[in-house]
């Protein structure tokens, strides 16, 4: 018997978005999913660091998560780069459509977790792409906050 997850487990995180852009909105939205996927998507068997969200014909779609087969599935199993539709209300997505013709913002999929009901979501971001420069003050600000912490462990 698989356990319940809690509502802030995630199935998955993109980790390389907080190094690559700059989030400046999110936006919780549900994943329609076919067959297996669900029992794959369980067992963690998923990417989304190449992953992106669009907003065609009024839909928003999921376009680049990797969601591998599930091995036990004998039926027709979908294919793993499909396009995947994502569940939002019609004025989230509106407004996600006029935020994102702006110059240089996308939308990328943050992380992938499944609430306390059991349904899968996506945590999407409005982002912005950094710079050469704002990654290397980001490393900094980081590195001096672990400096921080660690001398007020010494001193404890």
């Amino acid at each position: 018997m698989t356990r319940k997850p809690k509502p802030d487990d995630a199935v998955c995180r993109n980790k390389k978005a907080a190094h690559r852009f700059e989030v400046l909105e999110r936006l919780e939205c549900g994943l329609v999913l076919r067959g297996s996927e669900v029992k794959s998507l369980r067992l963690r068997n998923v990417s989304i660091d190449e992953a992106y969200a669009v907003v065609d014909e009024g839909e928003l779609w999921l376009i680049g998560c990797h969601i591998a087969a599930y091995e036990f599935d004998h039926a027709r199993k979908p294919e793993p780069l499909r396009r995947r539709k994502l569940l939002a209300r019609s004025r989230e997505i509106a407004k996600l459509k006029t935020r994102v013709e702006q110059k240089g913002l996308t939308l990328v999929p943050l992380r992938v977790y499944f609430n306390d009901r059991g349904l899968a979501k996506v945590t999407l971001g409005v982002v912005r792409g950094k710079k050469g420069a704002d990654k290397r003050e980001d490393l900094k600000a980081r590195d001096d906050q672990r400096e921080i912490e660690r001398a007020m462990r010494g001193k404890g």
